[in-house]
């Protein structure tokens, strides 16, 4: 292991070494900027034929495992935008399961076989945009759309005031997850567009759920206490109790969540020096982007689009609308705002993610809200990307943009939207989805300059009935679960990636990244990654200071040849003999993630 390692190290270390901490990647992978360098016409992902069954497709470092087409309800050709009824939306895990949402329901997927999913069960249920989160037991589905009913039925729900119609969010019980239950869930005046669960270290009887509503707001006949206000009006709003500029806090009793309620409504974009309601609006109605297309909406922020939660932390990252902010959520039925940012160059700000220790934060931005083309050679590389801000005492600090860079064409929607981190000891990697631009893996260890180290792409989505328009699909979610990327393409179905073992990602990396296994995954709930000691993780550790030559060539040589002994003898049972090499590489090191980790390792077996 540590042999081929050192193959591929020094063909890396003769094209130098980007000197930015310990995960420091290829100077010559031209890392993103404030000012974005122009696309390379010679990346592989230009020019890819179109198609849609079968495909063309073009990877790096990515391999696609498997694809299983959408079926029955949930299968309708992507002809222009009208089947976005039945389009594939975010993803959860629980277990050996993969609950893919739709605007049509949710379908479960095993994963028994991670290299073969195979659907497992279907359950209509419409309403848009259904996004899903686990919990335990218990599956929340977002609701939006006017046809959604109490009843799942496929009818719709006619007429401005209907009183079967459900727009908020669903929760199901899935004990038994091949005949889930309905539980009453939880309307809202505005629906729910996505969802986010926020759990309290010191509450282990309730989970908490942060609703964000986008669309229009409904009549109070048909829900009591909405009241609609024009997003669009600049004055600063003060008084009355408006829908806008604010989310719901829903309490969700573990013990009986049928009582779900909402038990606030934070006003999150409050000015605390006017008390304005809309207190972040930061654009004058008609204002436009660089691109010359308006904002939408006019003007900025009254909702989030969607809000990441870090439950160690007890912080969450918000994307909303106009802005990118920073909450306190020690107390999660009232979040403070600990800081905000807006960016002239965003139109939408869709997603965010936190690394893992909570220094940086990655933001989205939906630039024509994931259903236009804005990856074409026209369209800068700021525009629709991912941006990242470093966090420094609840404060956020601009670093940096990443966008894929390969130009695509009008037939694409293309957009940075939903993404995860890849656990990896010692770096900050994330999966980004693009929708037709596809995937990117992307190291943002050093903030202020993200590589993309891999990527997987198709070509434009065509169907006979529409041969040279823009088809809607895409990946709308790549996310990392237990040892492999799990993507949801909205027109063809869900698909399964592998990473490969390269020389950014060595096989140690992979093997300790693939080692951390967890029971349930919501990319928008996130939970801190611990690595148990173990030879991968010391080897991923010493792999990525070899990369970065931060090791005298003498003692590079010495601590590979202890630890390739030390796991050979541990393979034999020899606990003395690998306390003693294990010994020996830490003896000849400083302090380093290196030492710490060939020390864990030692107490580790030692037990």
């Amino acid at each position: 292991m540590y042999g081929k390692l050192r193959s591929l190290v020094g063909r890396t270390r003769s094209r130098a070494i980007a000197a930015a901490g310990a995960a420091l990647l290829l100077a010559t992978l031209a890392p993103a900027s404030a000012v974005a360098d122009p696309p390379d016409p010679d990346d592989p992902r230009v020019g890819l034929a179109p198609g849609y069954f079968p495909w063309t497709d073009v990877s790096s470092n990515v391999d696609l495992l498997d694809n299983d087409p959408r079926e029955g309800a949930f299968n309708t050709a992507p002809i222009g935008f009208t089947g976005i009824g039945t389009a594939n939306s975010d993803l959860a895990f629980s277990g050996d399961n993969a609950i893919v949402g739709s605007f049509n329901g949710f379908q479960v997927y095993d994963l028994s076989d991670p290299d073969d999913p195979t659907l497992r069960a279907s359950f209509v249920c419409p309403g848009g945009q259904g996004d899903p989160s686990v919990y335990g037991d218990l599956l929340f589905i977002s609701v939006e759309e006017t046809r959604g009913r109490i009843d799942c039925g496929t009818q719709g729900a006619p007429g401005a005031v209907n009183p079967e119609r459900f727009r908020g969010v669903r929760i199901f019980d899935i004990s038994d997850i091949d005949n889930p239950v309905q539980l009453p869930g939880v309307q809202t005046c505005r629906g729910s567009h996505t969802h986010t669960l926020v759990t309290d270290p010191d509450d282990p009887d309730n989970v908490y759920i942060y609703n964000s509503g986008t669309s229009g707001v409904r009549p109070a006949a048909e829900l009591a206490g909405c009241m609609d206000q024009n997003p669009n009006n600049p004055a600063p709003v003060t008084s009355g109790d408006p829908t806008q500029w604010r989310i719901d806090v829903i309490k969700v009793p573990l013990d009986a969540p049928e009582t779900a309620a909402v038990v606030s409504q934070p006003r999150i974009f409050t000015d605390p020096a006017t008390g304005a309601l809309n207190g972040l609006q930061n654009t004058v109605p008609g204002t436009l982007h660089p691109s010359g297309t308006p904002y939408s909406p006019l003007p900025n922020t009254n909702t989030c689009h969607d809000i990441t939660s870090f439950h160690e932390l007890q912080v969450a990252a918000g994307a909303c609308q106009g802005n990118g902010i920073l909450l306190d959520t020690s107390d999660p039925v009232n979040p403070v705002r600990l800081d905000a940012v807006s960016d002239p160059n965003y139109s939408y700000w869709h997603s965010a993610t936190l690394n893992n220790d909570g220094t940086t934060a990655v933001f989205t931005d939906e630039w024509g809200g994931g259903t236009s083309a804005r990856c074409r050679a026209t369209d800068q590389l700021e525009w629709g990307a991912d941006s990242f801000y470093e966090i420094d005492n609840g404060q956020m600090e601009f670093a940096s943009y990443f966008k894929m860079p390969a130009v695509q064409t009008a037939q694409e929607n293309c957009v940075a939207h939903n993404s995860s981190l890849v656990p990896v000891p010692g770096r900050d990697i994330i999966v980004q989805a693009w929708y037709q631009g596809g995937l990117s893996l992307v190291d943002f260890s050093d903030a202020a300059n993200p590589v993309e180290i891999g990527y997987f792409d198709r070509g434009p989505i065509t169907v006979p009935q529409n041969p040279t328009g823009l088809n809607l699909g895409g990946l709308w979610a790549t996310y990392w679960y237990n040892g492999n990327v799990y993507g949801t393409e909205i027109a063809r179905g869900f698909d399964t990636f592998g990473l490969l073992e390269n020389e950014l990602l060595s096989e140690n990396e992979l093997g300790a990244a693939k080692e951390v296994q967890v029971a349930e995954f919501n990319a928008q709930h996130q939970t801190e990654i611990v690595w148990e000691p173990s030879f991968n993780v010391a080897g991923a550790y010493f792999d990525q200071a070899v990369r970065a030559g931060s090791l005298p060539e003498k003692t590079e040589d010495k601590v590979g040849k202890h630890l390739e002994k030390a796991e050979k003898l541990h393979a034999k049972g020899q606990t003395a003999s690998v306390i003693a090499q294990l010994n020996n590489a830490i003896r000849v090191l400083d302090d380093s993630d290196l030492r710490d980790a060939l020390t864990d390792l030692r107490h580790s077996i030692a037990q």
